[in-house]
């Protein structure tokens, strides 16, 4: 294993890690209710994976495997950034390509994840790394949050 593969975050202290990074994100999220919030996903299913570097967090990932009608088995990713200062450095294709590893090790018959409409950058890569524009994601905000 090198340094740049990326590994689950098991201990608070390795998911507390992931914050800054994951906040770039996911920006409403507040520190402090980070930690509690992710062991809450984990009984879900949730897992939280990353890549450090030099002892800083680079790039950071959060997937569930489930089964649904609509793609049998397969897994789903939540979450997938590189910290702006280290983009265009393969991280974000070392994740890609690892969480696709977890996926085939799981017999998943699909891989999938939404990304906001005004992520391009983003939109360009995954089209690059192979994915497909395969749907629209359609959702409304209830009870005014």
């Amino acid at each position: 294993m090198t340094e740049t593969t990326p590994v689950h975050a098991e201990t608070d202290a390795e998911i507390a890690s992931c914050f800054d990074v994951m906040a770039e994100l996911r920006p409403h999220l507040e520190r402090g209710k980070f930690v509690p919030l992710v062991r809450s996903m984990q009984a879900d299913g949730f897992r939280l994976a990353f890549i450090r570097v030099q002892g800083r967090v680079v790039a950071v990932a959060g997937y569930r495997i489930s089964t649904s009608l609509f793609m049998g088995h397969n897994l789903y990713v939540d979450d997938l950034v590189t910290a702006e200062t280290e983009r265009s450095r393969r991280y974000g294709r070392q994740m890609l390509a690892w969480l696709r590893g977890i996926a085939v090790e799981n017999g998943c018959r699909g891989f999938h994840l939404d990304s906001g409409v005004q992520r391009k950058r983003a939109h360009e890569f995954y089209l690059r790394e192979g994915l497909e524009l395969s749907s629209y994601h359609f959702s409304v905000r209830l009870n005014g949050r």
